[in-house]
């Protein structure tokens, strides 16, 4: 423990004054009522900037809540202190009885089929929407979509037979000068 000397030489009370590594004083309980009051506003403020840069420059979920000596409540929560206090409530019970290997295995198999089906759902009801089936469940702003998308793939349809008709008549003259290129060449070999 360092001791502080007073100006007369002799050591003050350590409690007044103790000193902790590097300087810091010691944390203990300010009798002040105004300066604890000023301490409790300075120190509270820069706790919840510090949640929030935590929250913000690390992605962090963080819920800050506080309480003054009379009774009023600060909170900051980057998500919602609600939510992040029950994941923390089930985080807690996880730990207490956490599942085996093959319980999260099943789990994660089981919400990953649930996903899957519910893809195939959405993919059947789309076909269904294609073909002109099950539209009584859209409304006008999904049929406009639907109408839109539809149109879209006609349009690519319709170029895409252009395209393969071009390359059929291309390739029929084609066909047609070497036919009659071969019939001349035998007309005249006869003569």
């Amino acid at each position: 423990m360092i001791e502080a000397m007073d100006e007369g030489g002799s050591s003050q009370d350590a409690e007044s004054s103790k000193k902790i590594a590097r300087g810091k004083t010691e944390i203990k309980r300010i009798q002040n009522t105004t300066s604890r009051q000023v301490t409790f506003c300075k120190r509270r403020n820069g706790l919840l900037k510090k949640a929030y840069e935590l929250s913000v420059l690390c992605d962090a979920e963080v819920a800050l809540v506080i309480f003054s000596t009379r009774g009023r409540l600060y909170e900051y929560a980057s998500n919602s202190v609600k939510g992040t206090i029950e994941r923390y409530k089930k985080a807690c019970s996880d730990a207490v009885n956490p599942p085996t290997v093959t319980e999260a295995n099943t789990q994660y198999y089981q919400q990953e089929a649930s996903k899957l089906r519910r893809q195939i759902r959405d993919i059947q009801n789309s076909n269904r929407h294609i073909v002109g089936e099950s539209l009584g469940s859209l409304n006008l702003k999904e049929l406009k979509n639907l109408e839109g998308r539809l149109e879209k793939g006609i349009s690519r349809v319709r170029s895409k037979k252009s395209e393969l008709l071009v390359a059929e008549i291309e390739y029929m003259q084609k066909r047609e000068m070497e036919l009659q290129h071969n019939n001349m060449y035998l007309r005249a070999k006869i003569v």
